[in-house]
């Protein structure tokens, strides 16, 4: 490996495309990121490719990109979902990395009202899940008609109907809301 140091400048999304602020790792203090010493990096087979290619922020950068690391990528998950890994990849480098990251600093705040006003303590990973699958709109669809409807419940309804609401979206896409190992 080269002896050259890995860096992030974006801990919102990943080299490879992983929406990182939405990660309930990162959430729960548990992941110091893809950088040079942290556990994702030494399993990470993207970093040390980065480096070799002049130390990319993204893989879309890659005159190379998508080469072969990205296949079956999206077939797994591991606490966070790679489902859209490629997909978000390719909304990033068409739309723009700033434009990118407002959207998902947009759905951070969904998320961080989801889990502060929503989760019971143990909903962390499904709301991750679906704010890092559904589109944007919908979120904020669900979370306004939640609010209206949920403000005399107590948290365990609240959560159960959040819960319910994500699932139905995600049914309407035709989108599952759980990790696949």
């Amino acid at each position: 490996m080269t002896t050259k140091k890995f860096k992030r400048n974006d801990l919102c999304l990943s080299l490879c495309g992983l929406n990182c602020s939405l990660c309930p790792m990162l959430i729960r203090g548990g992941c110091t990121g893809c950088r040079e010493g942290s556990s994702c990096y030494m399993i990470c087979e993207f970093a040390p490719c980065s480096i070799e290619h002049g130390n990319l922020d993204y893989c879309f950068e890659c005159e190379e990109y998508p080469c072969e690391k990205y296949d079956g990528v999206d077939l797994h998950d591991s606490l966070i979902s790679h489902r859209n890994q490629k997909k978000d990849m390719e909304k990033a480098k068409r739309i723009g990395i700033e434009n990118y990251r407002k959207e998902q600093m947009l759905k951070k705040e969904i998320l961080n009202r989801l889990l502060a006003e929503y989760d019971t303590g143990r909903r962390d990973v499904f709301f991750c899940l679906a704010v890092n699958l559904l589109e944007l709109d919908d979120l904020e669809i669900i979370l306004k008609e939640a609010d209206e409807q949920t403000v005399n419940m107590n948290l365990n309804d609240k959560s159960d109907f959040m819960k319910k609401a994500l699932n139905e979206c995600g049914e309407k896409r035709n989108i599952e809301l759980k990790l696949r190992r």
